[in-house]
């Protein structure tokens, strides 16, 4: 014997109703997008314009092909059928765009953290660099302590040479012979 689905025992899966079709959300919010995105338009507003005025020109002025006198009812029912798909398309397309928008926005302040953190980082390493140069010797310090080192150099070769110039003259006058 088959074995029943118990009834206290809620079931795992949704439950299909009938034979109604699954839709992909995805391809829905697309066309209720291109939907939306023609209702949006110039040239929605001519093509519905121009619909209405020939609609109303034969039902007024043809007599015989009246098939929706003055009232326009059938007209009427026609722009209420539009209206009750139209609003609902571009509510789910808003909607849409509303999730778009919101992922655009988690991106950004993402984008905008990551380079705060990166600039922070930068204006670090820089104030190191300029702590860091400071301590450096610049090239006129060096210049400087190089002209010293040159300048003490000639004073102490000034001085040999008078140094040794004093001993050979010392040497001449003692009659020792100069080295």
């Amino acid at each position: 014997m088959a074995e029943q689905p118990r009834l206290d025992v809620p079931s795992a899966g949704a439950r299909r109703f009938g034979l109604l079709p699954r839709l992909n959300p995805d391809a829905v919010g697309a066309g209720a997008e291109a939907v939306a995105r023609f209702l949006g338009t110039g040239r929605y507003l001519a093509w519905q314009t121009i619909i209405v005025v020939v609609w109303i020109a034969l039902n007024a002025a043809a007599f015989a092909w009246q098939w929706d006198p003055y009232p326009f009812i059938l007209l009427n029912l026609a722009f209420s059928t539009q209206a009750a798909y139209a609003a609902p398309l571009i509510l789910l397309a808003q909607n849409r765009q509303a999730d778009r928008d919101r992922v655009q926005a988690e991106e950004d302040r993402a984008r905008s953290a990551a380079q705060r953190a990166d600039t922070e980082y930068l204006a670090r390493e820089l104030a190191a660099l300029r702590i860091a140069v400071g301590e450096l010797a610049t090239r006129d310090f060096i210049r400087g302590e190089l002209n010293r080192m040159y300048d003490e150099a000639e004073d102490s070769e000034r001085r040999e040479k008078k140094r040794r110039k004093r001993e050979r003259e010392q040497a001449e006058a003692d009659g020792l012979p100069s080295a």
